[in-house]
Formats: structure tokens, C-alpha cells, sequence
């Protein structure tokens, strides 16, 4: 037996009176919460307006949520729907159980971002690069919403940081995982500092800085996600192409964006302006 380990929490709910309380949900209220108080400070920095980020985040946070859960049951729909199914289909709906993905969150949340800045006036390009180290540090927050819900492990491990994982959520007497779950935690949250001293040292604007996290994000989920072994897309084995999993691909694709976007807009400093305060506070 390994003589260090990290223990999995023994449990992942608690009770005020008959109202439940979970931890993979506070978790995320804890990370949407920070990842606002710093957008709000680094908006402010930039000359916006004092309220802009929380409320562009509301929309922006309603529908990332969606998106995040739709993406999941979208890649997952075996464990819910189809003869195979491990949960019955109503179950889709309860996001408690785990099942957020990033991917869908950043997609159908900038939709909500960008009808948010089109009716302030702002330019959407400054407000993603300003929430961009948000995004990363909230993502290290809420990652640990997985270490209670005990998912998102990988593979067997003899390292002294292994990680238990009972046999009621798939591990086996004895053996410890990789924790995924810390190594992206730390990677997102180094990312959100690297962001940061990025934004300062360079002129990284019209969205250079969010191309920035959506490249460093991808980099580090596609060796993290090399590791692990819950099944993504089936039910008792993850689905594969080409003996990568679907959030690798997906990896593979946007830093391949993103790097694109990096080197098209290299010159755009030259001859786009970005608004951060609406023009009639201008004429105001």
C-alpha cells in the first residue's frame, strides 16, 4: 500500500434540515462567483463601466449552463437514452450528478455574452479577453466539484499523490488513479496567472487574450484527458477515433482556432477600436 494518497471525501451531500447540500454545486456557485469579482476589478482597470461584468454574467451564466449540460448529454446520450442506458432519461436533467462541460459552456455562454454586450454597446472582443482569466481560475474552483462527486479519474497509479476512488463510483480495493481532476485544476488555475501576466506584458486585445486561454486550456486538457478511463460517449467504454477520445478531438480542433484567430489578428490593433463604454456615456 502506497504511503501517501489522496482520500476521496466520503460523501458529497449534506443536510440543512430536508434541504440538500452539494458540494459539486457550491463549488460552481464559489467559481462563478470569484470568476466575477475579478472580472469586475479587471473591467474596471480597463476604464468599463462598475457593474458591466455582473450584469453581462447573468445571461452569460444561465445559458453556459445549458450549454454545459447539453453538450454532455449530447456526447453521453447512451447513459440516458437507447437500449444500453444506465439512468433513466429524466435524469438527463439533473446536473447535480456531474456532467458540465466546458465545452458547451463557453459556446452557448458567449452566445448569451454577446447578445449582453450587443444591447450595452460594448465590444464583445474586450469583454472576452477581460473574462478570460476568469474563466481558467473559475474552471480550477470548480473542477473540485468532481473530486466530491468522485468522477472524472484516471488511470491506476502507484504515485504518492494516487487517488481513491470507492467502489461504488468504479475503483477497485487497493488501487489509486491518477487524479485528473487536480492536474487540471492546477493547469487551469497556472493558466489563469499566465493570462494575466500575459494581458500586462503584451498587447494581447481583440480577443488575442481569450484565443490565448482557448489554446492553453486545449493544450493541457489533451494529455489530461489522455488519462483518463470513464467512458465518454458510451456507456461502459469512452468513444474513440482513431484511438483519441472525444474531448481530445475536440482539443485537437479549437487550438488549431485558435492559433489561427492568434496569427489573423495580429494587426487588428491598427484598425479596430473596442468600445468598453457605450457611447451614449460618452455623449452623456
Amino acid at each position: 500500500m502506497p504511503l501517501a494518497s489522496i482520500p476521496s471525501p466520503a460523501e458529497g451531500v449534506w443536510y440543512l434540515g430536508f434541504i440538500p447540500i452539494r458540494a459539486y454545486a457550491l463549488c460552481f456557485i464559489v467559481a462563478i462567483g470569484f470568476g466575477i469579482w475579478l472580472g469586475e476589478r479587471r473591467w474596471r482597470a480597463r476604464g468599463g463601466e462598475k457593474g458591466a461584468i455582473s450584469d453581462i454574467a447573468v445571461p452569460g451564466v444561465i445559458a453556459g449552463l445549458i450549454g454545459a449540460r447539453l453538450y454532455h448529454v449530447i456526447t453521453d446520450w447512451q447513459t440516458y437514452f437507447g437500449p444500453r442506458a444506465i439512468k433513466e432519461p429524466y435524469r438527463a436533467l439533473f446536473v447535480w450528478e456531474g456532467g458540465l462541460s466546458i465545452w458547451g459552456a463557453v459556446a452557448l455562454g458567449g452566445v448569451g455574452v454577446w447578445l449582453a454586450c450587443r444591447r450595452r454597446g460594448l465590444s464583445l472582443a474586450a469583454v472576452a479577453d477581460t473574462i478570460a482569466p476568469s474563466i481558467a481560475f473559475g474552471q480550477a474552483i470548480a473542477r473540485w466539484g468532481n473530486w466530491f462527486n468522485q468522477e472524472l479519474y484516471g488511470g491506476p497509479t502507484t504515485l504518492p499523490w494516487g487517488l481513491h476512488i470507492d467502489q461504488a463510483h468504479g475503483g477497485e480495493p487497493g488501487v489509486l488513479y491518477h487524479p485528473t481532476f487536480l492536474y487540471e485544476s492546477l493547469w487551469d488555475a497556472a493558466l489563469g496567472f499566465a493570462l494575466i501576466l500575459a494581458g500586462r506584458r503584451f498587447t494581447l486585445r481583440h480577443g488575442r487574450l481569450f484565443a490565448l486561454y482557448v489554446a492553453g486550456y486545449t493544450f493541457g486538457r489533451f494529455w489530461i484527458e489522455g488519462l483518463r478511463i470513464d467512458p465518454v460517449g458510451g456507456v461502459d467504454h469512452a468513444v474513440t477515433l482513431l484511438g483519441l477520445r472525444i474531448n481530445q478531438w475536440t482539443s485537437i480542433v479549437l487550438f488549431i482556432g485558435a492559433l489561427v484567430y492568434l496569427w489573423a489578428t495580429r494587426n487588428r490593433d491598427k484598425d479596430v477600436e473596442e468600445i468598453v463604454v457605450p457611447a451614449s456615456q460618452h455623449e452623456a
